[in-house]
């Protein structure tokens, strides 16, 4: 639906340190750590598995399939290995992990392009305690709805999780507020288009909102974890302003209406 390209980078003061850092790390675990996603053994050592969290039990459990008796559906479900020093060590952990070319090159575009806005407001200390909080978050909005929608020890709550998308949607939901104005390149419904910030976010969020509202109405997961993507949002909007105390050096309010300006 929306494939932001770039965005107007004019008044960017910092160089953005920490945003490089970050898409370098999350580079260099998916290759040498996670063997471009080959090495299931850490992967499925190091993901954030719902039950395990609630439950503080580091278990390791082989891949089993299943199906259903009623729809004779079979389900993948996947395996865990045993991490250490703590289970709880996964939650920061799998937010630097990838299980495919496609997962990490998306999650590290929406980073490169709105990262260092973000981190150019906040300064860099700041910015990256802010990405990883907001991970943090994600990731336990995340095991909240699945226990709370499918139970701690049902086939769901082991499903394992990763990936930077919950801090990254942090760092949206902190772009929007800071920068509502500024122009974003994109693919829009399969045009390329140049949007306010809060037209680009404001759709993307949409439509995490209503994939993860459909799991509500009775369908079932696939794959991807929205209410890691909506958690990590509604903390980049609740903690942005808590990291960014000189407002005067972001665009916190609306550029006046030019009639001319077309979008």
């Amino acid at each position: 639906m929306v494939l932001p390209l770039a965005d107007d980078n004019s008044d960017r003061r910092l160089f953005p340190y920490v945003n490089v850092t970050l898409i370098v790390l999350n580079a260099l675990v998916f290759v040498f750590l996670q063997g471009f996603g080959a090495n299931d053994k850490f992967t499925l050592a190091w993901a954030t598995v719902p039950h395990e969290i609630v439950t503080g039990s580091d278990e390791e459990r082989p891949e089993r399939v299943h199906v259903n008796p009623n729809t004779n559906v079979v389900y993948r479900i996947h395996g865990t290995q045993k991490s250490t020093p703590h289970i709880y060590l996964t939650l920061l952990v799998s937010m630097f992990m990838h299980a495919s070319f496609l997962h990490i090159g998306g999650n590290m575009l929406f980073l490169y392009i709105f990262g260092d806005n973000v981190e150019d407001a906040m300064g860099h200390f700041r910015y990256a305690i802010f990405y990883l909080a907001c991970g943090l978050l994600a990731s336990l909005a995340h095991v909240f709805m699945t226990v709370m929608l499918y139970g701690a020890n049902s086939k769901e709550a082991m499903v394992p999780s990763l990936g930077a998308s919950g801090a990254i949607s942090g760092v949206l939901g902190g772009y929007l507020l800071l920068y509502p104005h500024k122009r974003v390149t994109a693919i829009v419904f399969n045009f390329l288009s140049e949007v306010p910030a809060f037209v680009a976010i404001g759709m993307w969020f949409v439509f995490q909102l209503i994939s993860g509202l459909q799991m509500l109405g009775g369908r079932g997961p696939d794959g991807v974890a929205y209410a890691a993507h909506v958690g990590g949002f509604v903390a980049g909007l609740v903690l942005v302003k808590l990291f960014t105390p000189d407002t005067d050096a972001v665009s916190v309010r609306p550029e006046p209406f030019d009639p001319d300006d077309r979008w």
